[in-house]
């Protein structure tokens, strides 16, 4: 039988059934979900552009909110701020770049990321984020389970001619 002979017909109201619905989380609990999240205040800038401060001598960044198992962090980072190579334990993590340029270094790539590009990583990933622009970033990062540790990595290899290390 082909499928065009089905016997099976729909009638009704689809959406009146109601096991085919997933009922609305309040807390996103799926990589996608949490990725949702970052894209939601992303694209919402009245939850976080007015609470963005510019620090010359750290990383400024404040945790915007947490929910069961999670925390969400806006960051800023002005030029040449870096995070220095590291981990997050056992966290997995969505960096989402809100506004300016911020550059990813990892073990194999250096990836330019432009306002709105979202990074989604696993437990064990090790990168580097720096502002190599000459102009502020800001970036939100979620983080699942919540971040309990950020283990910092020594280099692992020489810096390319003209850029200092400064090891972690």
């Amino acid at each position: 039988m082909n499928s065009s002979d089905s016997d099976l017909q729909i009638a009704g109201d689809l959406l009146e059934v109601l096991h085919l619905l997933q009922p609305a989380r309040e807390h996103p609990a799926t990589v996608a979900e949490f990725a949702g999240l970052a894209r939601a205040i992303a694209d919402d800038p009245s939850q976080w552009a007015d609470l963005v401060r510019y620090d010359a001598t750290s990383r400024w960044y404040h945790r915007l909110r947490t929910g069961p198992g999670y925390e969400v962090w806006l960051l800023s980072w002005v030029p040449g701020q870096g995070s220095g190579l590291h981990g997050h334990g056992a966290s997995s993590g969505v960096l989402t770049v809100l506004a300016g340029e911020l550059t990813e270094r990892t073990e194999n790539a250096d990836r330019t990321l432009a306002a709105g590009a979202q990074r989604v990583f696993a437990p064990g990933y090790v990168h580097e984020v720096v502002n190599d622009s000459l102009e502020p970033a800001v970036s939100l990062h979620v983080y699942f389970p919540g971040l309990t540790e950020m283990p910092m990595q020594a280099p692992q290899c020489s810096a390319p001619a003209g850029r200092d290390v400064v090891p972690a």
